[in-house]
């Protein structure tokens, strides 16, 4: 951290008065949060889309006067956004949380893989037991693999998205009533989370739907695959009627595109149809065949989440650039509170960083609003609880299809909405909580 110096100047006055005045204290150092993601390789554009995210919600912040902070914690400190690029690997993961360590970030965000965050939470948590700084967070947008918030979950590690478990029960609402739907093909990604997907959705076919016949059930490697026709051509062979996919980024589009050219007529089932290329990819084959589960969608229809929607598309108004994600939004202004909350409570600082175990106390209690959606943070295992929607590929200008995805004149109209007290899901954590 670059030290300020403060200048004090003395002078004499007429009649031998003595006054010394202090120049105004210098701005407080901003508040740094590193992104830890993807930013080359197979999923780079997951990454840069993340990114936007979160330049948008600390410009918010920042435009409003920044963190709310007494004089005594140095008064009010903007948002700083810093990126480090992980290639998606383990060992890059570590080194950048190292580098942003030594950058004097103590809020690391990341999200673009359960594998990856599985050894950020762990890198985290050795650096703040070995004490060798200030200890830092993981704040968590888009890892899904139940485990982290479960038998692996840390007191130094926050999840704003709902888990695989969680999407997986929203999705089986939709196939829980189609009782035409007898054969399904379980697909995805060979890596925990995918394995996790596929885990959980057969567990839940046994227990909701025992009538529908598994047809397929199949991982791939993760982001190697170019060519997904050979995968489709199982797909159909096996006269599946849907797959259930946790697929993302490059690994969905272009399975996507070749059940498009394949001519694959069945339902898709999907964690992130929504976004990133997915929509164009399937086209008019997707009209009422593709389904999405998220925890917000631009076509909710109310006029706040209209005017949040709009006003993402104001700030990075190219169709490319078009991902939005509410609970990312959800996760900065849930920092924010917490820290002010500390801060108000007199115990932030410590030797001029942040005290992140007071930030932790607060963030692990808090609840926010925003645009009409709102959360909550489960202490037990800082899993945030918020609503879902599940969306149906549709036409832009069809009932419900206000907006479409990334100008592709396809959007997706939400079929349902579950509450985040019927979203909510049992937890296994047995956390460890270090003592203030």
């Amino acid at each position: 951290m670059t030290v300020r110096p403060i200048i004090v100047f003395a002078f004499s006055c007429l009649f031998s008065a003595k006054t010394s005045l202090a120049s105004p204290r210098p701005p407080a150092e901003p508040i740094t949060i590193a992104m830890v993601e993807s930013l080359s390789g197979a999923f780079a554009n997951t990454g840069e889309a993340v990114y936007r995210n979160l330049v948008w919600a600390v410009e918010r912040v920042n435009n409003r006067g920044g963190v709310v902070l007494p004089p005594s914690a140095g008064g009010n400190r903007m948002l700083a956004l810093r990126r480090y690029d992980s290639k998606g690997q383990n060992e890059q993961v570590v080194s950048a949380l190292r580098s942003a360590i030594d950058d004097g970030a103590q809020f690391i965000v990341q999200g673009n893989s359960s594998a990856n965050a599985a050894a950020l939470t762990d890198a985290v948590s050795k650096h703040n037991e070995r004490g060798a700084g200030p200890k830092v967070l993981h704040l968590n947008y888009s890892a899904v693999e139940p485990a982290l918030t479960n038998e692996k979950c840390s007191f130094w590690h926050f999840r704003f998205d709902a888990h695989a478990d969680m999407r997986i029960a929203a999705l089986m609402n939709l196939m829980r009533a189609d009782a035409k739907l007898k054969r399904v093909y379980l697909f995805g990604q060979d890596y925990s989370f995918g394995q996790a997907v596929l885990r959980e959705t057969r567990r839940q076919l046994v227990i909701q739907r025992p009538d529908i016949a598994i047809v397929g059930d199949e991982l791939h490697p993760m982001g190697r695959v170019k060519d997904f026709m050979p995968y489709v051509a199982k797909i159909k062979a096996s006269g599946a009627q849907a797959v259930v996919t946790g697929n993302w980024g490059s690994d969905l589009t272009l399975l996507v595109k070749a059940a498009r050219e394949a001519g694959f007529d069945g339902y898709f089932y999907t964690f992130y149809g929504n976004a990133l290329g997915a929509p164009a990819a399937m086209g008019d084959a997707g009209i009422g065949k593709v389904f999405a589960v998220a925890d917000w969608m631009p076509n909710l229809q109310t006029n706040e989440s209209d005017a949040f929607y709009k006003s993402f598309r104001a700030r990075f108004p190219d169709p490319a650039d078009d991902y939005v994600h509410m609970r990312m939004q959800l996760m900065i202004e849930s920092l924010v509170k917490a820290i002010e909350r500390a801060g108000a409570a007199g115990k932030l600082s410590i030797d001029g960083k942040l005290d992140a175990v007071s930030v932790a106390r607060a963030l692990e209690n808090v609840e926010v609003e925003l645009s009409g959606q709102s959360g909550w943070m489960r202490a037990s295992d800082h899993q945030f609880q918020q609503p879902l929607a599940v969306g149906e590929l549709d036409r832009i200008g069809t009932a419900g299809v206000k907006f479409d995805v990334e100008g592709s004149g396809y959007g997706f109209r939400v079929v349902k909405r579950i509450s985040a007290g019927d979203a909510e899901l049992p937890t296994t954590c047995r956390m460890h909580r270090p003592e203030m």
